[in-house]
């Protein structure tokens, strides 16, 4: 059950009306509809292929109808689109907007279920959205407000990347005191789902040691390790320049120990 302001009824964009707006509308033109299939559910399918297509025009068309009709899919998509400038412009109070209306209406949703998974992302969005907030908008920088999002999604949906920036959070001491051993319990858990910002925060972490948590250098290198090999982006150079630091200031013996826990890993991770 949620409480304050993670109620359904609730609207993060100032709105108490999750479907404001949704009234009125039809499928677009010429929507073939294969029996037992619902318009909407038909629309974000055609609107996806289009997309795949290069249709970008006549896919943002069908996808907003679907997501006009409450299709949490088509509202994520559209929302990560603005959000990414991807085949649209990039207009970040729209695609607040998008993730606004998953969260308030699929809040309650039972974890595992498909809109769960819209509904963890849209919290981690909007929360990302309040620690910088939105210039010339109403969505002010609100650490704390950040912090209460990843935290529900981290929670109720133990969404590892709502996981891992709550961690952060409370490693950095933003939105919240500074508290080394809480945000080492969250990485830990986005960590062993296989969360590799996670991983490489942790391993720093445990690399170096910090206020209560003792310096467990090759349990650190192994976590460093699992996240050097999941970064790819040229924007996760922090990542691989963590790891290289502390393979080049490891002992001979942490870097055996380490190679040690990181086949442990594997062979359970492949079981």
């Amino acid at each position: 059950m949620l409480c304050g302001a993670f109620s359904p009824a609730y609207a993060f964009d100032g709105n108490t009306d999750g479907n404001a707006g949704s009234g009125g509308l039809t499928p677009p033109a010429s929507l073939p509809l294969p029996p037992g299939t619902r318009p909407v559910d038909e629309a974000f399918r055609s609107g996806a292929q289009a997309l795949r297509s290069g249709q970008t025009a006549k896919g943002v068309d069908a996808l907003r109808y679907a997501a006009d009709q409450g299709h949490p899919a088509a509202q994520w998509k559209l929302g990560r689109m603005y959000a990414d400038g991807d085949g649209v412009k990039r207009d970040d109070a729209k695609a607040f907007e998008y993730f606004s209306r998953i969260a308030n209406l699929h809040a309650e949703d039972y974890p595992g279920t498909p809109q769960a998974r819209f509904a963890a992302s849209a919290f981690v969005a909007l929360g990302s959205y309040y620690l910088v907030g939105i210039p010339n908008t109403a969505v002010r920088r609100d650490p704390a407000r950040a912090r209460d999002m990843f935290s529900y999604a981290a929670s109720y949906f133990g969404d590892p990347d709502a996981q891992f920036r709550l961690g952060k959070m409370y490693l950095d001491g933003v939105g919240a005191q500074r508290e080394p051993r809480q945000a080492a319990r969250w990485l830990i858990l986005s960590a062993q789902k296989g969360q590799y910002e996670a991983q490489a925060l942790l391993g720093h972490l445990l690399f170096r040691g910090d206020d209560g948590i003792p310096r467990q250098g090759a349990r650190g290198l192994m976590w460093l390790t699992l996240a050097r090999d999941g970064a790819a982006a040229p924007e996760d150079k922090w990542v691989v320049d963590l790891y290289e630091d502390a393979f080049t200031e490891a002992t001979p013996d942490e870097r055996a120990l380490a190679l040690q826990y990181l086949e442990q890993w594997l062979k359970t991770a492949q079981r």
